[in-house]
This record gives structure tokens, sequence and C-alpha cells, in this order.
């Protein structure tokens, strides 16, 4: 333990609240920033030329499921504490729970995805099930369960027109299901990150405190751990996978979580530091706590590595045309010098750097750390998802007849992209901040996990 012992007495009875014009301005200038560029990328995606909007399509898509995956690490994290009644983190807990409320939010920027109009540039297997409906006159409404999976005429129209593939895979790839797993990940993962951090709150200004509503959490974290993990899993199927349908791989869900439950620790990590230094969680946030967060980091960095390259050993291994196709785009041209980097970046460096112990105690360094891991998981989603433009609108627009690798320009896109759903994210995140007590004060663990020493 590197500071002073904590007893109730420090503990303020009414908690801990941000206060700041500053932040307040801050969060103005990110919701209008949200506000008028997002009125920009509606624009770029409905309604300019289709050589536009069809490079803006992955661009929003690259910029949306790397801040979903902060957003759905921060609901992971929340769940993690309470299902594990663990007492370090209770000093950090609201925090997490804060970045996972703005999960629910990320439904706004979702939206486009679920347009027919921008879904058509992502996804070539929605086109083929479009066309072979309007051509064979099949209803995607028949079957069981109205067509969730699948429908026979359908099936007959993909097999008229020699997919085969498609035919095989209609039980999961149809799209009743697809409408009905995308509500579901923002209706139920946001259920259960509302429900908990509400459970939360309602202890802070409790009359009389008990451990009614942490027994509440506790349970209810249990079983929806199932919910969360549908989410990471099968959002990333259908929103990234999907950009490719005869490509597969069994490790995709464990990979895009590793990732973001790596990154969204650097944003709490991030978070809890800039409190600090404006004055908030100095009593019971410590050296002992930034310690811990720094070994999760670690944990998880060398997670997303094993992962990560079990996933390409495999598909190397099996050596099938379907499967490598996938890492032959992306070691074609620049990309491979990215992807050669990402290695690196991603995992020898803050590998090496995290193992040093006195580093994960300096709050400042390892935000530096932090700031840099998340500039590595942008470059990973970048990755995935931007090699895909190229190949796939060569096909399907006569500008971009004869472009191989990248479309030269498109990344100023990528750039007006990001800023529209990180400043929408900035701003969800610091209202949820400014909306609760900075921790838990009435948690009767709060004064365990202030003292904690490892």
């Amino acid at each position: 333990m590197a500071h002073d012992f904590v007893t109730s007495a420090d503990i303020p009875v009414d908690g801990e609240r941000i206060s700041s014009s500053k932040l307040d301005s801050v969060k103005r200038i990110a919701g209008g920033a949200a506000g008028l560029l997002g009125l920009v990328s509606a624009y770029l995606l409905f309604f300019s030329p289709d050589k536009v909007a069809g490079s803006y399509a992955y661009s929003w898509l690259f910029a949306f499921f790397f801040f979903f995956t902060l957003a759905v690490g921060g609901c992971f994290w929340t769940l993690l504490h309470n299902v594990s009644n663990s007492g370090w983190g209770t000093s950090v807990r609201r925090v997490m729970e804060n970045l996972g409320a703005v999960f629910p939010w990320m439904a706004i920027f979702a939206i486009p995805l679920a347009v027919p109009g921008v879904q058509k540039w992502l996804y070539e297997w929605m086109n083929i099930h479009r066309a072979a409906a309007e051509t064979h006159h099949a209803s995607i409404f028949q079957g069981f369960l109205g067509g969730f999976y699948g429908s026979p005429s359908m099936k007959d129209a993909l097999e008229a027109d020699h997919q085969g593939l498609l035919v095989n895979k209609q039980w999961y790839m149809n799209q009743v299901a697809w409408y009905c797993r995308f509500v579901f990940y923002f209706l139920g993962l946001g259920l259960v990150i509302k429900t908990l951090r509400g459970f939360s709150v309602a202890q802070d200004t409790d009359p009389n405190p008990t451990t009614k509503n942490l027994f509440k959490a506790r349970f209810h974290s249990t079983y929806t751990l199932i919910i969360f993990a549908i989410t990471i899993t099968f959002a990333g199927i259908d929103l990234l996978q999907g950009m490719k349908f005869d490509w597969f791989s069994t490790m995709w869900g464990v990979y895009l979580f590793a990732g973001a439950a790596l990154n969204s620790m650097a944003v709490i990590i991030i978070t809890a530091t800039l409190m600090q230094k404006g004055g908030y969680l100095k009593r019971v946030v410590g050296p002992e706590h930034f310690h811990i967060m720094g070994k999760l980091l670690l944990a998880f960095t060398i997670f997303w590595a094993y992962i990560a390259f079990s996933q390409f050993f495999l598909i190397w291994y099996a050596n099938i045309t379907e499967e490598t196709s996938w890492y032959l785009i992306r070691n074609t041209g620049g990309w491979n010098t990215a992807s050669v980097f990402l290695v690196f970046g991603h995992f020898v460096f803050p590998f090496v750097i995290l193992l040093q112990a006195w580093l994960k105690k300096n709050p400042k360094l390892l935000s530096i750390v932090c700031v840099y891991t998340l500039l590595m998981h942008i470059l990973d989603y970048y990755i995935i998802v931007i090699p895909e433009r190229s190949v796939s609108l060569m096909n399907l627009i006569p500008d971009y007849k004869g472009v191989t690798t990248s479309i030269p320009g498109a990344f100023w896109g990528d750039i007006l992209a990001f800023l529209t759903v990180g400043s929408g994210f900035v701003f969800f995140y610091l209202r949820a901040l400014t909306q609760t007590a900075t921790y838990p004060h009435r948690d009767p663990r709060i004064l365990e996990s202030a003292n904690v020493s490892n």
C-alpha cells in the first residue's frame, strides 16, 4: 500500500461527484461535433454518389466497431467484477459501469448498418439474397419462426442461382435472423448494463444501506454473462466476418473479445488517471489499483497475441482457400507492412513495457502505454475492415474498376467517420461520468478496496 490508510471518516457520506464547468464545455463540444459531423456523415452515406457512399460505408463500419468494442468491454468488466465478487475493484467499479453505460447509445451509430442502401456496399451475401428473392419471387418470411432459420423458397432460389455455400449457411445467414440478432445486441446487453448500474447507483442513495443491491447485482451478473458472450461473438460475425461470407474462423469471437477487454481496460485506466488529476478518486484509488489494472492490461495483451497467433496458425495449417484468402488480402501491398507492424506494435512492445512493475504503479506512465495500446487497437480494426473495401467496391462501382489494395484518398472518410462516432462516444461517456458519484461510497467493500495491497 502506497497511500495513507483510509478509514470511513475519509469517505464522504454523500459521495464524491464531478462538478466542473471545463468538463461541461468538453461535453457540449463533443455533443455538438457529433451532431454536426453526424449530419455530414448521413449525407455521405445516404445521398452522395455511389463512389463516395460505398467508400464511406466501410469508414463507418470501422469507426463504429472500434468504439463498440470499448463500450462492450465496459459491460464485460462490470459483469466480471460483480460475478467474481472482487473487492479490489470497488473503487473503480463506477468507471467500469459508466463506460458500459455508453453501450446502449451505440445503437444510434449502428442504425446506418441496418439500412439496405448501406448494406449493399458491405455485405455481398445480402445482395445475393435480395437478387434471388427478386428474380425467383422468394420470400424471406417462410418456414420455422417466420424464416429465422431460413426460408424454403429462398433456399430454392439460391440453389437456382448456384449459390451452394449460401444455401448451406442460410440457417444463420438470412435477413430475418440478422435483424433479430442486430436488435438483440443493443436491447439485451443494454438492459443488462442499465440494470446493473441501476443497482449500484441505488445503493448510493439507499437511506438504510444494506447488501441487498450488491447481492442483486451479483446474481444478475451470472446468467447475463451469456448475453455478453453472444453479443461480442455474433456482432463480430454479423458485422465484420459478414463482409466476406465465404470466410470463417472458429476463433473470431474470442479474438474480438480479447481486443475489447484489453482496450476497455486501457480506457478505464486513462479515465481514473484523469479523474485523479482533476482531484477525484484520490482517497480510494492508489498505486496498488493501477498496478492491478496494469496486470490485467498485460494479461490481455498476451491473451490477444495468443488468440491472434492461434487463428493465423490454424488457418495456415488447414490451408483452405476460403480461409487463407482473408490473410492473403492483408499481406498484399502496403497491408503487409501494417500487418507485420501489428505483431510488434500490438504485442511485443507493450508486453516488454508492461512487465515493469514500477511502471504499472505510475498512473501517468501507465496511461501513456494505454494510449499507445488504443492506437494499436485502431490499427487492428483498420486492418480488419478497410482491406475489404477495394476488393469489394471494384466489383460494384465502375469508377473503382482497376483499384488494387486501397482506394486513393479514402482515408479522409475514415478520419471523418472516426471523429463522428468518437465525439458521440466521448459525449455519452462524459454524460455518464457526471450523472453519478465517482465511486460507490456506500458499498460495504469500499474500505477494503481503498486499502488494497497486492
